[in-house]
């Protein structure tokens, strides 16, 4: 029943068009209704700069950017492993151990998915990497993708199993303008590859992990009902961005932002105008309404396709990180700490939090 009055709310909320009707790109509007029909649970304060949120079952598995693997029960009881990796890593501004996918078969064979930074010696460097839960320790146990272009700032990070059976990753654009624009590099990015780290089949230029270009910080990645891969991303200076990925599309950073036009290159499907959202993880929920964790705006978003708007599901005045749709509600990770302080600006830990309508 819970589940229900849920997804009402969220219809009630924001309706929108089917994927098919793709409404032309265009300057969202940020709209900030009243936001108090719903419950926040706290589950957990005791996080340390938290990046990606997936489930297992009954546990909850988190990153954690200086490089640890967490495991949080049903009773939300926590468990704290460091990953064992390669290379160490590397915990630098916005860089460390960021995106996890699990693995269908995750629950027995103990297999997942991470990208992270490690210091090498032309300077920092992002990785791909299959790691193995035993049931005692996490370690890596083979390098999928290496050599994709770090930065204290700009890292992509998100990574994510499809609807296909690869694994997608974004990149970031390293604050080099030449970047993005080629596809002889890594930067910039939306990639595909095989679960033995090799291009994916069918990826648009030949032997490349290359499957769309022209991205500045993409950090958010999700699949909707009709199997459409969408993307958000950081934009400079606001103008943050949702895109619909094409393969081999050209997303126009840094030559276009916004509303900008250049021939061969694709306009956002939404984007914030002016306002900065700072967009991170996103997820779809089972009716299909795009849900948005927004660091920068400190609350919770959906898209209202009719519309182009932005709506404001919660303002938490906590930076959101990454969200888990599941059942009734969403799960949500939130980043409000600097490495060197333990709680943010606002006297916030880093906190688990689990979110339901109210009755």
């Amino acid at each position: 029943m819970l589940k229900q009055v849920f997804c009402i709310l969220i219809s009630i909320c924001f309706s929108c068009t089917s994927a098919e009707e793709q409404p032309s790109s265009g300057n969202g509007a940020i709209d900030q209704p009243e936001t108090g029909d719903w419950n926040v649970t706290v589950i957990h304060d005791g996080l340390i700069y938290p990046w990606e949120i997936r489930r297992s079952g009954s546990t909850l598995i988190i990153t954690e950017t200086e490089g640890n693997m967490v495991m949080i029960n049903n009773s939300g009881s926590l468990t704290r492993y460091p990953l064992q990796t390669s290379s160490p890593v590397a915990r630098i501004g916005g860089s460390g151990l960021m995106g996890l996918a699990l693995a269908n078969d995750f629950a027995m064979s103990g297999t997942a998915y991470v990208y992270y930074t490690y210091r090498a010696e032309t300077g920092l460097v992002n990785r791909i990497a299959q790691v193995n839960f035993n049931g005692s320790a996490w370690r890596e146990t083979n390098i999928l993708l290496d050599g994709i272009p770090g930065h204290q700032l700009y890292n992509g990070g998100r990574i994510a199993i499809g609807p296909d059976g690869f694994l997608y990753a974004t990149t970031g654009w390293t604050a080099n303008s030449d970047m993005p624009q080629t596809i002889d590099n890594l930067a910039g990015k939306v990639l595909r590859l095989n679960l033995q780290g090799q291009p994916a089949a069918g990826n648009p230029f030949p032997n490349s992990y290359i499957y769309s270009f022209g991205h500045r910080n993409p950090q958010g990645i999700a699949w909707n009902m009709q199997g459409q891969l969408y993307v958000a991303e950081h934009g400079q200076a606001a103008r943050d961005e949702i895109n619909i990925i094409i393969p081999g599309g050209n997303y126009g950073w840094p030559l276009v932002q916004g509303d900008q036009q250049q021939a061969g290159m694709i306009t956002p499907h939404i984007h914030t105008g002016h306002t900065t959202l700072a967009p991170s993880g996103i997820a779809f929920t089972e009716n299909g309404k795009l849900i948005i964790a927004a660091l920068g705006a400190r609350a919770i978003y959906t898209v209202d396709e009719q519309t182009k708007t932005f709506r404001q599901l919660l303002n938490l005045n906590e930076r959101a990180r990454a969200v888990l749709p599941y059942e009734d509600g969403l799960y949500l990770i939130t980043t409000n700490t600097s490495p060197q302080q333990a709680t943010g600006s606002s006297g916030i830990a880093d906190r688990l939090l689990w979110i339901t309508p109210k009755n």
